[in-house]
């Protein structure tokens, strides 16, 4: 597995919370060198602490390696998100080494220009069925607790980690309306701010969607998929997923399918 890239983007990781996925995370920024770290958004839970908070060792030691890194010479940029949106009253300033935007434009090696935020914007334009806010609450907050113990046995039988709500949204028609219904909204925003493509997280599901020539990337999480995206030295965009066996997930749809990717007219 490679862990030199020119650009990391992570989000969704809810510092505060017991369904943070903490010691994937630390041993995944501990292992890699990048230039440029994203922070796409609820990194700190500041909306669920409010009621419990679970800010134990391994989310401090994740905070300090953040911050050890932008020490180090990583231009570290956070763009909060809905569930740490008490930054956002900081956007413009650098704390600790650390970049705080409401938004960013990302231009990669090879030219590209993606426009970067959380995503929760995109919440007033998507008529959100019930089962995806039953998710976004109380039910998701029960799938994770689920997906905690599930892993915990696996671990014990010396099984790699697996994502029970990952497997839910890809198995279930409604969730899967949704998470199209999103994508189609950041597409459409990346053509508002004529960019090649739109990068953000918000929706726990990393993914790439390719539509008229501008490119959806979505990095994940941190509580359910363990997921980041990378940027190569050369431009290319990466999913991969870190945990007891990290892995490749998928690349960025191929400079073939950038050229020739038919619009909705001719297809």
């Amino acid at each position: 597995m490679q862990t030199t890239f020119r650009s990391v983007f992570i989000s969704d990781v809810h510092l505060g919370t017991k369904a943070c996925q903490a010691d994937h995370l630390l041993d995944f920024l501990q292992k890699i060198t990048t230039d440029t770290l994203y922070l796409v958004g609820d990194i700190i839970d500041l909306q669920e602490m409010k009621s419990r908070a679970n800010f134990v060792d391994s989310h401090t030691q994740i905070i300090e390696q953040i911050l050890s890194m932008a020490r180090s010479g990583t231009k570290v940029i956070y763009i909060p998100g809905n569930h740490d949106a008490f930054f956002r009253q900081f956007a413009g300033q650098t704390l600790s080494g650390i970049d705080i935007r409401l938004n960013a434009k990302h231009t990669t090696s090879d030219g590209r220009v993606f426009h970067v935020s959380h995503g929760d914007e995109f919440d007033q334009m998507i008529k959100i069925s019930p089962l995806m806010l039953a998710i976004g609450d109380r039910a998701h907050g029960l799938m994770l607790s689920l997906n905690q113990w599930i892993n915990g046995v696996r671990r014990f039988i010396g099984l790699p980690y697996w994502s029970l709500a990952g497997y839910l949204k890809t198995h279930i028609n409604k969730a899967k309306e949704f998470i199209e219904r999103f994508e189609t909204a950041a597409l459409k925003s990346a053509k508002n701010h004529h960019v090649d493509g739109y990068i953000c997280g918000h929706i726990h599901y990393a993914s790439f969607r390719l539509k008229d020539d501008t490119l959806y990337c979505n990095d994940g999480d941190w509580v359910e998929h363990c997921t980041a995206l990378t940027e190569s030295n050369g431009g290319e965009l990466n999913l991969i997923h870190w945990s007891e066996n990290p892995k490749h997930l998928a690349s960025e749809p191929s400079r073939e399918a950038w050229e020739f990717n038919p619009s909705p007219s001719q297809s």
